[in-house]
């Protein structure tokens, strides 16, 4: 979700060959469909989340809150509780402009991209120790081992070791890493090369979400379009965002295989739309309580409400598409704070759901984004 304007205009041509090889996850096809229903995201057994006070009918797990301006990560139940922190309270952070925020495969780890910082970084729950970075801290870099305003990092688990993707949108491409040997194994797009002409160029590439099979979902915030891919990196479809809105960011999949995407604009919107071009929902106010300001993530839970980080009215929030009310709000809006019940910039979130414990090694399964074959 960088925080800029919409790239245009040319840039320096620098080609860095795309790795081939290296498909996340097992099995697939040359024509992988969209998942016609995603896992469930409520784990068998307890319906209560992670030390929460009861279920809740809004929100079924936790939500993980990337505080960017705070340098923060939160954990909050469903009753507004912070049950989890990183750094824990009164210790500095490492983190700087921490931008989105993932569960890794096995709940014990999560996974952070620091946009303005150029780095990714992966933190261990119980220890709260970041054992893992890519880049180099505030120095933007094409060469290996640098980043360009990194967004939407995930890990996944794979037979041959686990490997990290992100969209490295100013150098306009989506990077596979090895997190043994922090060599690009695979790459998507032509360093800075802005072009739209998938899935060879790309045009400020600011999503990489999983999709079935070793699949991506990519968004282009110039094309104002997500991109099906398969593990081999071919197209299966393009679905292209209504006209009136622009600045796409991060979309994903819905339960039922449908596509969301939030745009970063004042006021902002929500869109959901069908792989074949047709608009489902749109969630637009543009004045009140109910008008967004650059929302960042949106993601349909599995009980169909909405679930987005509001970025810069410093909340997260829950939409009923019903009735296209606010349910469910931690943060005040437009009043950016430290104190429990505050956020500053909230610019990503995850879902921990309930009858998963945090930082044992789990099983993979019942992430948001998690398909078969992908291995998250």
């Amino acid at each position: 979700m960088v925080r800029a304007k919409v790239w245009t205009a040319s840039v320096a041509v620098s080609i860095l060959a795309g790795v081939t090889g290296c498909g996340i996850g097992a099995g697939g096809t040359q024509n992988s469909a969209p998942p016609k229903a995603a896992p469930a995201h409520t784990a068998k057994g307890s319906a209560v989340p992670w030390h929460a006070a009861a279920a809740s009918k809004i929100l079924p797990g936790d939500v993980l809150i990337a505080d960017s301006a705070n340098n923060r990560i939160l954990l909050v139940t469903p009753q507004k509780k912070i049950v989890w922190q990183y750094p824990s309270p009164g210790q500095p952070s490492l983190l700087h402009d921490n931008d989105d925020v993932f569960f890794g495969p096995h709940w014990d780890e999560i996974i952070t991209n620091q946009e303005g910082y150029n780095v990714v970084s992966i933190i261990n729950f119980k220890t709260k120790k970041i054992v893992w970075t890519y880049g180099h801290g505030g120095v933007p870099g094409s060469q290996p081992g640098y980043l360009n305003t990194p967004d939407d990092a995930f890990l996944y688990s794979t037979p041959s070791g686990d490997v990290i993707t992100v969209a490295d949108i100013k150098n306009q491409r989506i990077l596979f890493i090895s997190r043994k040997t922090k060599q690009i194994i695979k790459q998507y797009g032509q360093t800075g090369v802005m072009s739209i002409n998938p899935p060879t160029t790309y045009s400020a590439p600011n999503g990489d979400f999983p999709a079935p099979h070793g699949g991506m979902l990519v968004t282009q915030i110039n094309g104002n379009d997500a991109i099906l891919l398969n593990r081999n990196n071919q197209v299966q479809y393009t679905v292209h965002f209504p006209s009136q809105f622009y600045y796409p960011s991060d979309a994903n999949f819905t339960p039922h295989g449908n596509i969301i995407v939030a745009f970063y604009t004042d006021p902002g919107a929500v869109v959901e739309m069908s792989p074949q071009g047709k608009v489902l929902w749109t969630y637009y106010v543009t004045q009140g309580s109910g008008m967004l300001n650059q929302p960042s993530l949106a993601v349909k839970l599995s009980n169909g409400m909405v679930l987005l980080n509001d970025d810069h009215n410093d909340r997260v929030i829950v939409i009923n598409p019903k009735t296209n009310k606010i349910v469910w709000q931690y943060g005040h809006t437009g009043v950016p704070g430290t104190k429990p019940g505050y956020l500053n910039i909230p610019d990503g979130l995850d879902l921990l759901p309930a009858g998963v414990t945090p930082g044992g090694h789990n099983g993979i399964g019942h992430h948001l984004f998690s398909y078969p074959g992908n291995g998250l």
